[in-house]
């Protein structure tokens, strides 16, 4: 049996999305429960193996794309089939006589074999449920424009908007990164900026000294 490939996790996302549940059919890899159908109920966060949600009977768990496959048109769930049952042979209606007969050797007993109807195994104990992670925490420190920003997210819940810091706030934060390349790409903006800001003062000092200049000639 194949598995669920990267197409079929896509048709199975635009149905869900349509409201539809689409039947799967448990493969060998799934232990017990091969052969077996169940509707995906939901798709969990790929970071696990184990994201494809199936409803099983009355159970929805967890489950990789290894254990499932598309189930084809008209496939009915797996089922053994009890061996029939020994036919007895009738007793003879009348008196047996033995002198010219040969006696018949002992028949072993056939047990009986009755068909017992076991509860859906909830999955092989080779591999057990995971249990789904938490959202991710995802915080962003970024440079445009000549202003540092940061903004904060949890999973698709944005919890902080990109707002300003100062420089020397964005050089603490990523002081505490162990990486030694955004470190320079850091320190580099920080004196591309400082070469900046010190051009403007000796522009606005220049200014300033032109400005008294003619202050003073007004004055005299």
């Amino acid at each position: 049996m194949a598995a669920l490939s990267a197409e079929d996790l896509t048709g199975i996302e635009a149905a869900l999305a349509a409201g539809r549940k689409p039947k799967v059919q448990f493969t060998e890899s799934a232990g017990q429960i091969a052969g077996q159908l169940g509707q995906v109920v939901a798709l969990n966060d790929r970071s696990s193996d184990e994201f494809v949600v199936v409803k099983f009977g009355r159970d929805e768990l967890p489950f990789s794309p290894g254990d499932l496959q598309i189930a084809p048109r008209g496939a009915v769930p797996v089922k053994k089939v009890a061996p029939p049952a020994p036919v007895e042979e009738p007793p003879l209606s009348g008196p047996e006589f033995l002198i010219d007969k040969p006696v018949p050797a002992p028949r072993t007993p056939v047990k009986e074999v009755t068909e017992v109807t076991a509860p859906a195994p909830r999955k092989a104990a080779a591999k057990p449920a995971k249990s789904k992670p938490g959202p991710s925490l995802t915080v962003t420190l970024a440079y445009g424009d000549g202003e540092w920003t940061v903004a904060a997210a949890q999973g698709a819940k944005v919890l902080a908007r990109p707002y300003v810091i100062r420089p020397a706030e964005a050089l603490k934060m990523v002081s505490l990164i162990d990486m030694p390349g955004v470190q320079e790409a850091v320190e580099h903006i920080m004196s591309a900026e400082r070469s900046e800001a010190q051009a403007q003062a000796e522009r606005l000092r220049a200014e300033l000294a032109e400005v008294e200049a003619r202050l003073a000639e007004l004055s005299q």
